[in-house]
């Protein structure tokens, strides 16, 4: 069965985001981007990076890890605000929003009812994982759906902003095992954690 993935970078202080919720790593973001961090992408999640810098970058390497996006609609709407209705053709594209009553490209999918239960369809069928890019209030939604979390882990702190889940989410302890971890010299870190099932024994840890 696919799995759904919180693949998402986030500061030392659990924040993906500033206060105002801005692209930290548009313009005037905060998020650094060096040289090393930047490789380690292209080469191990090419399908993450938006279409713009896979043009950029030259990426045509569609990746193996997910052939589906999921983004609430004020994420959607940071890359609608600089003109761009698709940030990721490259992939299956779906919108959660209760708001929105047309998509403003008709790749992209709007999902008006309940986020879970069309998580739990799309589990369901063929193919890759599912990436859920954020944001909190959607990774929220769908807390108790999601299979793994793919962290990285910029080595900067901010004090305050959006965390990694809303602050509204309820208080429901989950157990993760790590599965695999990767330093790079500049000071980031990838972390992959699978969710432990209620009832399971810790399993064996296989990093890197």
């Amino acid at each position: 069965m696919r799995r759904l993935v919180y693949c998402i970078a986030a500061t030392l202080d659990g924040f993906i985001a500033g206060p105002d919720g801005a692209d930290p790593t548009g313009p005037d973001g905060f998020w650094p981007i060096p040289e090393d961090y930047l490789r380690h992408l292209i080469a191990r999640y090419p399908e993450i990076l938006p279409a713009r810098a896979r043009a950029a970058l030259s990426v045509t390497d569609p990746g193996t890890h997910f052939d589906t996006v999921l983004e609430g609609r004020r994420t959607y709407e940071i890359g609608l605000a600089a003109g761009v209705t698709d940030a990721y053709p490259h992939l299956r594209h779906l919108v959660f929003s209760r708001t929105l009553t047309e998509s403003p490209d008709p790749a992209v999918e709007l999902v008006a009812g309940d986020p879970a239960a069309k998580v739990r369809e799309l589990k369901r069928e063929e193919g890759r994982d599912i990436w859920l890019l954020g944001g909190a209030e959607l990774a929220s939604a769908l807390y108790g759906e999601i299979d793994r979390l793919i962290l990285k882990v910029g080595p900067l702190t901010i004090g305050d902003g959006i965390p990694l889940f809303s602050r509204g989410t309820a208080f429901a302890p989950v157990r993760w095992q790590v599965v695999e971890h990767t330093a790079l010299e500049s000071g980031a870190f990838f972390l992959t954690y699978d969710r432990v099932p209620e009832g399971s024994s810790d399993g064996a840890v296989d990093g890197r």
